[in-house]
């Protein structure tokens, strides 16, 4: 059976009270194995809504990230250094967040610039503490929502048939797409003030 044969059947089962549940450690896995997280956020928001999507993907995407330090740190250190080395911007994250501690965590959790799953690794490496690590996940929190919140909408205009059927208005969806828009425009100042603050944090 192909791959594009068993996702119909797949979704209903991940729609489900259980398949919910599933899901966390299903996005866990997905971010310890160092693949990008967009998708799996924007399906999500789809399949959950921006808000339980949100949720369920904060949980999942700390739980992988967790494991990636402790990987990165302990067990495939030398691995990880060699992935590494030929991203020097990240090993330069290395070093600063060594220094610098939660603040450049945060600050690179909050910015765009940085891959969230080589992050990770380049955490791992370095000597912040697991404690400052795990608090700096908070700074995911921004895109998070803004991934889940397109899955959602995307979800929705699959189904805009609906739509048109009269289930959903126009205010409902002037009222969607401009709270999307105002979560876009709030991700995009909040990177663009930690990027900010990253060049300043830089060494001269």
């Amino acid at each position: 059976m192909a791959p594009s044969d068993l996702l119909p059947q797949l979704l209903p089962a991940l729609q489900s009270p259980w398949g919910a549940v599933a899901f966390v450690p299903l996005y866990a896995l997905w971010v310890t194995l160092l693949l990008p997280g967009v998708w799996a956020s924007m399906l999500a928001g789809a399949l959950y809504g921006p808000w339980w999507g949100s949720v369920l993907v904060f949980v999942g995407a700390c739980l992988g990230a967790e494991a990636a330090f402790l990987l990165g740190r302990h067990w495939l250190r030398e691995w990880s250094r060699r992935r590494l080395r030929a991203l020097p911007k990240l090993l330069a994250v290395e070093q600063a967040v060594s220094r610098e501690g939660l603040k450049l965590v945060l600050l690179t959790r909050l910015s765009p610039a940085f891959p969230f799953s080589l992050l990770n690794l380049a955490y791992g490496l370095s000597e912040v503490s697991l404690r400052d690590y795990s608090i700096g996940l908070i700074g995911i929190l921004p895109g998070t929502v803004l991934f889940c919140g397109l899955g959602a909408l995307a979800g929705d205009v699959a189904r805009f048939g609906e739509v048109l059927s009269g289930e959903a208005d126009a205010g409902t969806w002037a009222l969607r797409i401009g709270g999307l828009l105002a979560t876009v425009a709030s991700v995009w100042l909040v990177g663009r003030a930690a990027q900010k603050a990253l060049q300043g944090a830089e060494p001269g």
